[in-house]
């Protein structure tokens, strides 16, 4: 299992949110520059990186932030927030990204993240699925920087896109909160899709916790909030992922 770690940006700054709300918000005391070369000396090969602004804004806030990252560092870089066009997908991939997150877009224009797909190939593309469990326990997705219920699930969403091949979930009760992780949603994907690269995102708190989604079958695990806190290292992080 390949473990990414997060940097979430706010103009440009480092900052956590719990559960996705700009009013829980903290900062963090170091230039993503600087935070991007710590990961690699700790052994990172690749980070996922979220323009926050562009998320609220719905539209890529950060780029020539971004740009500039992904020109001085050599870790491959998995880009987030607010990317809606196909011009927006390949600003970015000139500028040095290795794969860039749609979310939204997919979940409110099918056909349009379909397109995307046959214009960049399924290699350039991940698509992010943010989920509520609903009271029968069906995962439904939000959009829009969590801000609204799509009224579709996440299976509906998936059978959508048969050439898919870089998924990432997260459970939005579980994100920034170090509850642990989804293992039951992270299953029923992996079981129900199993071609898909399936990368876990929310809840991570410790070690243990990186087993437990290797297991149950996760391509990759994103990490955040825990590694900001200190609660582990990137490197033991690593070796755990890798099993």
């Amino acid at each position: 299992m390949r473990l990414l770690p997060a940097i979430d940006l706010i103009g440009g700054r480092c900052v956590r949110l719990a559960q996705g709300d700009f009013a829980r918000e903290t900062a963090y005391p170091i230039e993503p520059a600087e935070a991007l070369a710590r990961f690699a000396e700790e052994g990172a090969r690749q980070v996922h990186l979220v323009d926050l602004d562009g998320a609220r804004a719905r539209e890529p806030r950060q780029h020539d932030l971004l740009a500039m990252l992904a020109n001085t560092t050599s870790l491959e870089l998995q880009v987030a927030g607010g990317v809606r066009s196909p011009e927006q997908v390949g600003r970015l991939l000139q500028a040095g990204v290795a794969r860039v997150v749609i979310g939204s877009l997919a979940v409110n224009d099918p056909a349009a993240f379909a397109a995307m797909l046959d214009r960049f190939g399924p290699d350039r593309l991940t698509l992010a699925l943010d989920v509520r469990l609903d009271a029968d326990g069906t995962p439904m997705v939000a959009s829009h920087g969590w801000l609204e219920d799509s009224g579709k699930s996440i299976e509906q969403v998936l059978l959508l896109f048969p050439r898919i091949r870089h998924l990432l979930v997260t459970d939005i009760a579980r994100d920034g909160m170090l509850g642990g992780p989804n293992l039951p949603l992270m299953r029923l994907i992996r079981d129900r899709f199993p071609a898909v690269q399936l990368q876990a995102s929310g809840g991570v708190a410790q070690l243990a916790d990186l087993d437990a989604l290797r297991e149950a079958g996760a391509a990759g695990a994103i990490v955040g909030k825990a590694l900001w806190e200190g609660r582990f290292t990137l490197a033991e992080a690593i070796a755990r992922a890798r099993g």
